[in-house]
């Protein structure tokens, strides 16, 4: 849970930038003012960082005005290039302002808790429960924070295998379906060939690397359904879990013992991109979020020349549930101030749904798309590409349509602090100068450090 004084301290900043601005808005208001009524119809104003590119947003409000008589959605774009961060920052103006607010989207499970903490989102329990769907049935994504629904899930990005199929057929490995990651570690082995500058590895891990990409250090955490971050949903430190030792030990067997992943120090020395050490053939297989559907077949900047297929996020044990992954997704919720929360919320579950579908640019977090509608949407996105012949479809509809997202760990405000903590205890592990269980000591020491330090 987000603690008080940094709740308060945000706020209060929040609300003076908003008086400094004279309460400038991300649009100026509309005619019919803040009660969004004009002549009988309803006008609800939609927040967003998502571009009429990468978000179809003329088509998708036109079909749901065309269902909804009486009901108008005006957009307001807070960032033409599609920048979050600046994206969020007008957001927070506009809250701290009096302008009309109905619908907002949050772009990360942080922004999303960090502004449920200020109170700019309504709870949508009871609206929920009279819609009579539970969010964990309906969608892949679980949005609760505190035991509340706040938003419902709009795209559906979760993390994947991309997979050399030519490296495939060449080492006579099968395109995985349902594997661990032990399975993950010997297919790295296998795929690695040749010596020095000219050898090709079996995988490349992005990271950590200063305080960002975490994942790579949460690899058998992830696909777990609770506790799934380095923190509890409590608060309290989680690297007491046997799957944080087991991802470090994962990582240094693959790069010192197997070396078949493509050394740190080569990652951080000669600044490796993913992109470029799988397009390039460099790597056989990288672990990745799904954002990559829009370049899998190529691009002008980075061709594909070989065939591509997908791989379900590798999970621990046998007999453990397929599917569980990390998951990115749009947080799609009911503005706290709105005049019209119920015809707020109506659009929101209409959005989060079949406006998903109308929408045709991102899978669905929506459990009711089904896997023809997933193919269509995936033909879509691969004919933007350069070469989308070379991308095996099946493999990746399969593992779209697998894919589900474990629980949400409400990510506290010194969380950037404890990622770098992490990622430099893991930088001494890595390059030698300390083994796993002193990782750990540490690791555990220091975030600890950080905890109290941030509940005074």
């Amino acid at each position: 849970m987000l603690n008080k004084k940094w709740q308060a301290g945000l706020l209060a900043g929040t609300l003076l930038i908003g008086l400094l601005s004279g309460c400038g808005g991300a649009k100026e208001q509309t005619a019919q003012g803040e009660s969004g009524q004009e002549g009988g119809k309803i006008n609800l104003r939609l927040y967003t960082y998502g571009t009429e590119e990468a978000y179809n947003w003329k088509e998708t409000l036109a079909a749901y005005e065309a269902k909804t008589p009486g009901v108008t959605i005006e957009l307001v774009q807070l960032s033409e290039k599609g920048d979050t961060q600046e994206a969020f920052k007008k957001l927070d103006l506009e809250a701290a302002s009096s302008a009309q607010m109905d619908i907002l989207m949050f772009s990360d499970p942080a922004g999303y808790a960090q502004r449920v903490a200020l109170g700019m989102a309504e709870p949508l329990d009871e609206y929920i429960a009279k819609d009579g769907f539970s969010v964990e049935e309906d969608y892949k994504v679980d949005t609760r924070l505190d035991g509340k629904v706040y938003a419902l899930p709009g795209k559906f990005n979760p993390w994947y295998v991309l997979l050399n199929k030519d490296h495939l057929k060449e080492a006579g490995l099968a395109v995985p379906t349902d594997w661990t990651w032990d399975d993950y570690a010997d297919y790295a082995k296998k795929l690695t060939q040749g010596e020095g500058s000219a050898k090709r590895y079996g995988t490349y891990f992005h990271g950590p690397q200063g305080g960002g990409w975490l994942e790579f250090l949460k690899l058998k955490m992830a696909n777990q359904p609770q506790d799934t971050d380095f923190l509890k949903a409590d608060g309290t430190s989680n690297l007491d879990n046997p799957t944080f030792r087991e991802t470090l030990e994962l990582r240094v067997r693959m790069e010192k013992e197997d070396q078949s992943s493509v050394p740190y120090t080569d990652m951080i020395s000669q600044k490796l991109n993913y992109r470029t050490q799988f397009f390039n053939q460099s790597a056989s297989m990288i672990t990745i979020g799904s954002w990559m559907n829009t370049e899998i077949g190529g691009t002008d900047k980075v061709p594909l020349e070989f065939e591509v297929a997908v791989a379900p996020f590798p999970k621990n044990k046998v007999g453990d549930p397929t599917g569980l992954t990390p998951v990115t997704t749009d947080y799609v919720a009911v503005a706290a101030k709105s005049k019209h929360k119920e015809e707020a919320y109506k659009f929101v579950r209409w959005y989060t749904t079949e406006g998903q579908v109308v929408q045709g640019k991102n899978i669905p977090a929506w459990q009711g798309v089904k896997s023809e509608q997933v193919e269509e949407i995936i033909d879509t996105i691969l004919a933007g590409t350069k070469s989308p012949e070379k991308v095996d479809k099946k493999s990746l509809v399969d593992t779209l349509v697998a894919s589900k997202a474990s629980a949400i760990v409400p990510p506290a405000p010194y969380q950037a602090e404890v990622y770098e903590a992490i990622n430099e205890e893991y930088e001494k592990l890595i390059l030698g100068n300390q083994d796993i269980d002193q990782t750990i000591r540490n690791s555990q020491e220091r975030v600890n450090k950080i905890i109290e330090s941030n509940q005074k």
